[in-house]
C-alpha cells in the first residue's frame, strides 16, 4: 500500500532551520506532484509548497517565499522541505501529500495520499 512518511520535525528557536523529509513507497513517485501542507491549532490546513513531478517547477505560499525550499529526489522517492529563518507563526503540523499526474496543485482535496504529519514548533 501507499505510504508517505515525514521526518525531521522538532523544536527550534526563531531564526533557526529545519529540513523535513517525506519518503514515499507503494507508488510510482515520479508520477506524482508533491505538496507540503501545514495545520496550526484552530486553523485550517494550508498549502505551503508544491513541486511538480520532475522537480522543475515549484510553488510557495507568500508567507514562506524566500525562506522555504522544496526539492525532490525521484531516485530516492523522497521530497524535502528546507525551512530557514523560522518564525513562531510557522509552528504547525506539517504534512506531505501526493497528487497523481498533477502539477502545482494547491487544493488539498486534489491530493490522494497523505503522510501522518510531523510537528514543527518554533519558539520565540
Amino acid at each position: 500500500q501507499v505510504q508517505l512518511v515525514e521526518s525531521g520535525g522538532g523544536l527550534v528557536q526563531a531564526g533557526g532551520s529545519l529540513r523535513l523529509s517525506c519518503a514515499a513507497s507503494g507508488l510510482t513517485f515520479s508520477s506524482y506532484a508533491m505538496g507540503w501542507f501545514r495545520q496550526a491549532p484552530g486553523k485550517e490546513r494550508e498549502s505551503v509548497a508544491v513541486i511538480n513531478r520532475s522537480g522543475g517547477n515549484t510553488y510557495y505560499a507568500d508567507s514562506v517565499k524566500g525562506r522555504f525550499t522544496t526539492s525532490r529526489d525521484n531516485a530516492k522517492n523522497t521530497v524535502y522541505l528546507q525551512m530557514n529563518s523560522l518564525k513562531p507563526e510557522d509552528t504547525a503540523v506539517y504534512y506531505c501529500a501526493a497528487n497523481y499526474l498533477g502539477s502545482l496543485v494547491r487544493d488539498s482535496r486534489k491530493y490522494e495520499y497523505w503522510g501522518q504529519g510531523t510537528q514543527v514548533t518554533v519558539s520565540s
